[in-house]
């Protein structure tokens, strides 16, 4: 899942610009080697890299049944979280103590953040996946919804097959080209693979600490702040502010505190700005979210994995299950869509009309219940689409 929604700065060279999608596969595959060539690989080696190059029905079907984006925090935390996986995690936790000891010791990333990757990105491991990398790459390439994304790293690829460390017959992993146990993109090896267990390779498919140490490279290199929160249940009075709320307001920590939000349980963890989120509204749980957790959409851009994710982070750390509460039911697909289309009418830009719950459609939301006059959680409930 590390790049459905990639928000990593992906700046192709002119000569991966000119490359269009669609059209014939093999042509695009003629287009793609002419524009290896140009960027300074020799003929042969390209010739060889891309010999067995073959587009993948299954990655497109994949593609386009992300159904999981279109549940709740709730229900997809739940799902995601199980009681398994948590006892996994801690094992792991013990088992590789003196990897995360490191690592928090040099990149200031807690044992907690790392292990809840591993989990939800191949279940510590287990499940990498067995789609052909190459050829996962290529078809995400060549088809038009996201190609500017994934063109780069057919080249990144190419450049891991030169220095001996990818097999374009033989590698294999998620459906996105994602490869290794905390599931990295062939650039992402390229500038964060890291020898953690001392061998002299980087084998991020088998080896914990190669990929552990890796991803917290990574994570540092996207803008992690060292020994530093990301994300803290709190409990928010009845009468707060509720524009107030939301990832585009940052306020002190203190100020949080006069307006009457308190931890949950345990202390305040930072003092700085932070933001207060209700993944699922006013009636549902409530997190402080600090600096770091931006971070995490440096690796996805969904908001309900992230704050899975950040949240998981937590309770491997030794946090306490978040309380539910009673939030209003999620709309259904068909009246999400509706929602989506009465916001653009009214002049918002909430991307596209998928149903998903995303930042724009969240924004536009808020917007529109302050206009109403509404709770302004930025949750969408019945009573706004029939407002509207």
């Amino acid at each position: 899942m590390r790049v459905l929604a990639c928000a990593l700065t992906l700046m192709a060279s002119p000569a991966v610009a000119e490359v269009a999608c669609g059209g014939s596969f093999s042509g695009f595959i003629g287009k793609m080697k002419e524009a290896a060539v140009a960027k300074g690989h020799a003929p042969a080696t390209v010739d060889q890299f891309f010999a067995s190059a073959r587009q993948d029905p299954k990655v497109l079907k994949a593609d386009r049944a992300q159904g999981v984006f279109n549940m709740d925090f709730i229900k997809f935390s739940r799902r995601i979280i199980s009681k398994n996986r948590i006892e996994n995690g801690r094992a792991n936790a013990q088992r590789h103590a003196a990897i995360f000891q490191r690592i928090e010791a040099e990149y200031g990333v807690p044992k907690g953040v790392l292990l809840a990757f591993w989990a939800l990105e191949t279940d510590y491991g287990g499940f990498q996946g067995d789609f052909n990398t190459l050829n996962a790459l290529m078809t995400l390439s060549h088809d038009c919804r996201r190609p500017d994304l994934f063109r780069p790293q057919v080249f990144a690829a190419l450049e891991l097959f030169e220095r001996g460390e990818f097999s374009p017959g033989k590698t294999t992993g998620a459906w996105a080209g994602e490869i290794g146990m905390v599931q990295m993109l062939p650039e992402d090896i390229i500038q964060h693979g890291t020898d953690g267990d001392g061998d002299g390779k980087v084998r991020l498919k088998t080896s914990p600490a190669d990929a552990l140490v890796s991803g917290a490279k990574m994570l540092r290199g996207l803008g992690w702040r060292p020994n530093a929160p990301w994300l803290q249940e709190v409990v928010v009075p009845g009468d707060l502010d509720w524009s107030l709320t939301g990832l585009t307001t940052q306020l002190p920590v203190a100020d949080w505190q006069a307006r009457g939000v308190t931890p949950r349980s345990g202390d305040w963890q930072g003092n700085g700005p932070a933001s207060i989120i209700l993944p699922m509204g006013r009636k549902g749980p409530a997190f402080l979210t600090y600096p770091n957790f931006s971070v995490y959409f440096e690796w996805n851009q969904s908001f309900v994995y992230v704050t899975t994710a950040a949240y998981f982070a937590t309770r491997l750390e030794g946090a306490a299950i978040y309380e539910a509460g009673n939030p209003d039911p999620r709309l259904k697909d068909a009246q999400m869509k509706r929602l989506q289309e009465k916001l653009v009418a009214r002049g918002h830009d909430v991307g596209q009309i998928d149903g998903i719950l995303g930042a724009r459609t969240r924004a536009a939301v808020q917007a529109e219940q302050i206009r109403l006059g509404l709770p302004a959680d930025a949750w969408p409930t019945v009573v706004l689409l029939e407002r509207l």
